[in-house]
Formats: C-alpha cells, structure tokens, sequence
C-alpha cells in the first residue's frame, strides 16, 4: 500500500508541474500554445458570422454539431459511471490476479476502494465539464444571431466570445479528464503501471498541447 502511495502522489506531481510549465510557457509565448490558437479562432469565426450576412444557418450547424459532441461524451461519462459501479467487485479480482505482487503483498481492500472512488470522481467531474460545456454552447446559439450592438465596445460580440471560449475550455477540461482516467485504471494493476501511465499521459499531453509547426 506504501508504494501505491507513493506512486500516485508522485504521478499527480508530475501532472501538477506539467500544467505549471505549461502556463508559464504560454504566458511567455502565447503562439506557442494550442489553446491560444483556438481561442484566436472561434473568436475570429463569432467575428465573421456576426458581421456577415447569410451565416445563421452556418452557426446554428456549426453549434449543434458542438452541442451533440458534448452531448455525447456526458452521456458516455454517465455509462461509465454505471458500469464502474457494476463492475467495481470484478475490477478487484481482476486487479487481485493480475497485480504483480498480489502473492507477496496482502491486497488491501481500503486502497482498492480508493481507487474505485477516484475513478468515479474522474468520470464525474467529466460529466460536469461537459454538461457545462453544453450550457455555454446553448448560449452562444441565442446570441450569436443577435444584432451587433453598435457600442463602441462591442460588448455583445466579446461576450459571445467569452462564452463561446469558455464552453471550449469546459470541453477541454472533460477530455482531459478522460485521459487522466488511464493511469487510474492501470492503477489498479500496480503502481509501476500507474507511474507508466502517468508519463506516457504527459508525453501525449505535450504533443498535443504544442502548435503543430
């Protein structure tokens, strides 16, 4: 259990200083980061439907489209969520025989418990992001359509942007959470999978995070 322990504060270090190099980067080279480079274009397509004659039905597509990707991944959280839940005795048999010290070591119940909460932990706070996610995106659908108010401003298009760009991050945030569920799975064979896991996830994380060249 010391090991498991260990292994999984460090592997939720490694994770923490990833996302602190990765802010410092991006306020230190902001084109450098992906994020930034997709909140410069939807804020650049809010531009063009709102300025544009004849793009309603682009944005209601464009939206929907949004609106039932989200959809999807909260639905598929929920399903998860379930099926952890019915399969949470069997995860502990199958983690029981496959653990690389399962004969050496006793296997604790609590820890496994543990584990099991932190994996529905995971998959709900995706459901949380992308229901989130989905609230913002509603939102944007009822103003994006809406006259460009003529304040000098432009208080109407910045805020469209600002919920447009949230619901973005909210989407991001549940996919992460997705991936972050890997390691906790393999957890459950072993914190030297866990650890395994964990630097695969950062080494696919700073790829993608990364503006392609």
């Amino acid at each position: 259990m010391k090991y498991d322990l260990i292994a999984f504060t460090v592997s939720c270090l490694l994770i923490l200083v990833y996302y602190l190099y990765l802010g410092r980067r991006t306020r230190r080279l902001p084109d450098s980061s992906v994020h930034t480079l997709n909140a410069r274009i939807r804020e650049q397509w809010v531009n063009m439907v709102m300025n544009k004659d004849n793009m309603e039905i682009l944005a209601v597509q464009t939206l929907r489209n949004s609106v039932m990707a989200a959809n999807f991944m909260a639905s598929t959280s929920i399903l998860l969520i379930i099926g952890t839940l019915n399969i949470g005795e069997k995860i502990g048999q199958w983690a029981l025989a496959w653990h690389p010290y399962g004969l050496a070591q006793p296997f604790s119940t609590e820890l496994w418990q543990l584990k099991l909460c932190l994996l529905l932990l995971d998959f709900s706070i995706a459901f949380y992001c992308f229901s989130m996610a989905i609230r913002f995106f509603n939102h944007v659908g009822y103003m994006i359509n809406l006259p460009v108010d003529s304040s000098p401003d432009g208080g109407l298009y910045k805020l469209t942007c600002a919920y447009l760009n949230r619901a973005g991050s909210y989407y991001t945030f549940g996919t992460r959470t997705f991936f972050f569920s890997l390691p906790i799975i393999l957890w459950f064979f072993g914190p030297y999978f866990l650890m395994l896991a964990t630097l695969t996830l950062i080494g696919g994380l700073a790829m993608l995070d990364k503006v392609p060249s």
